[in-house]
């Protein structure tokens, strides 16, 4: 009983949180507010606010993260609220009024790919491979059917959603669809965190349960309000660039930041009204006829260079004109500080409970030979090198790695094998399971007591696995890449094609 009292608390005070908010009010009466702006509102100040709150508590890099994400969302709010009191504007001005949520993304997710290292890095793969969802305003309904404004002129999406963009073009071109997509994206590293700490630390299962709510929460929201894309007002000014839209803060979220400084404003110029006249002028010649021989004037044959040659040895008038194309130089770089940075230096420690292999080029002897059950091995970077992993470990995790060769005794876990190429992984003793991800070339060789091991591929090619035989030598037998898929009359039925198998 008592928790049943603790919870409706926590209810009516949440209530009351979004009642006191502009716009938030029961009756919905709310001066100069949307509906649907305030429904947006209430999505703030409940999943988000709960999202953000459990991040401080888990504190460190996920904190960080958070406000990120946080700003990104509130940067959302301001188009809404733009798009609420004003008229769809054209392609161009919307791409430029997108670009604050593409820059906000790009933040997000080049956070994660600095913190490789972190002890939380499958909470910030988690965000950051889902946070591309914000992109969801950007699929509109056009004149000629569904598809995205923004994406035939200047490029002002991050190219992880500019690829999702294309894919929903072409199959279904909705804003819903495309969220659940995003939020399925970051359910490989949500499962690992619920699967690492289920029984260990509470928080952190709150924190999947939080953050998965805010897609949630937020497919409902374009379904009842933005199902076929981002809704305009019918009415009001059409939205221009640099326009801006009084609304106050959502009740539960903090001030949005300062936005950044608008482009410069282009050089005045009359280029573009020059040559426009001179196309019309020219036309006007043409469309004249014979009539446009009048003006010219008759060439005798005194002078006539072929006729004349002494004209050749003549010094003529100074050509005048365009000069001729030349290519243009590249410019010096006046700033050292914008060549490429430094290679990071190799590494190979123990953090924690984290063998960290990091930035390894053609290291031949790597050895890590003190191991415990409880620990991991990561390893990030490493080109042209070998590896051995003696005595019993964790889990193993391959992370953009290049000609590397991996040889291990046992794995109690799972080893995986995540954005690398020409990969070579030997079984000396058992694992249970291997994934490979997103891997160009991979070649597993098995022992005998590791045969029953589940190799589990996804977008991947040129997988091979080596089974031994009696002799002691190996067997290569390839992993199927082409499946077929036929409608059976109550289910999908997939197999694999006589040319893959």
């Amino acid at each position: 009983m008592e928790g049943l009292v603790e919870r409706l608390e926590k209810a009516v005070e949440r209530l009351e949180t979004v009642c006191q908010g502009p716009g938030m009010c029961a009756d919905g009466s709310s001066k100069g507010v949307a509906q649907y702006v305030q429904a947006f509102d209430a999505l703030l100040a409940g999943p988000v606010a709960e999202y953000i709150k459990i991040s401080k508590e888990v504190g460190g890099d996920v904190q960080k993260h958070a406000e990120m994400v946080h700003a990104g969302l509130m940067s959302e709010r301001a188009l809404l609220v733009m798009a609420s009191q004003h008229q769809q504007p054209t392609e161009n001005v919307f791409s430029t009024l997108l670009k604050p949520i593409s820059e906000q993304i790009q933040v997000v997710q080049n956070f994660r790919e600095k913190n490789r290292g972190s002890k939380l890095f499958n909470h910030l793969s988690a965000v950051s491979e889902s946070i591309p969802a914000l992109g969801w305003v950007a699929m509109v309904r056009t004149p000629r059917g569904s598809g995205f404004l923004g994406l035939m002129g200047k490029v002002w999406l991050p190219a992880q959603l500019l690829h999702a963009s294309v894919f929903f073009l072409l199959q279904a071109p909705k804003p819903g669809p495309y969220v659940k997509e995003m939020t399925d994206a970051a359910m490989f590293y949500t499962n690992r965190i619920l699967k690492e700490y289920k029984d260990v630390d509470k928080k952190q299962v709150d924190w999947v349960k939080a953050y998965l709510s805010i897609w949630t929460e937020l497919q409902a929201y374009i379904k009842e309000y933005h199902t076929t894309g981002l809704t305009w007002s019918k009415t009001g000014p059409v939205a221009i660039e640099g326009a801006k839209s009084p609304s106050a803060t959502p009740a539960g979220a903090a001030p949005p930041p300062p936005g950044p400084p608008p482009p410069p404003a282009p050089a005045p110029t009359s280029s573009s009204t020059d040559d426009s006249a001179s196309r019309s002028a020219l036309f006007a010649q043409i469309n004249r006829g014979e009539g446009i021989t009048s003006g010219l004037r008759h060439v005798s044959d005194d002078m006539k260079t072929h006729k004349n040659p002494a004209l050749k040895n003549q010094g003529g008038p100074v050509r005048s004109g365009p000069k001729p194309f030349t290519a243009p130089k590249p410019a010096c770089n006046a700033n050292p500080s914008q060549k490429t940075s430094p290679k990071a230096p190799p590494l190979l420690e123990l953090e924690g409970k984290k063998w960290r292999v990091e930035n390894q080029e053609n290291a031949t002897n790597l050895v890590i030979s003190d191991t415990e059950l409880k620990q991991v091995a990561y390893v990030f970077k490493c080109t042209n090198s070998t590896l051995q992993i003696k005595g019993k470990i964790n889990s193993i995790t391959l992370d953009n790695c290049k000609k590397l060769g991996l040889v291990f005794d046992d794995v109690v876990g799972i080893v995986e094998i995540i954005n690398s190429k020409d990969v070579k992984v030997q079984v000396m003793g058992k694992v249970p399971t291997i994934s490979i991800n997103k891997t160009d070339g991979c070649h597993v060789y098995l022992s005998q007591s590791s045969l029953d091991c589940e190799i589990v591929s996804a977008k991947s090619s040129e997988m091979n696995v080596l089974v031994p035989t009696e002799g002691g030598d190996f067997t290569e037998f390839p992993v199927p890449e082409q499946f077929k898929t036929v409608w059976n009359g109550q289910k999908l039925v997939t197999t694999v094609t006589e040319i893959a198998g």
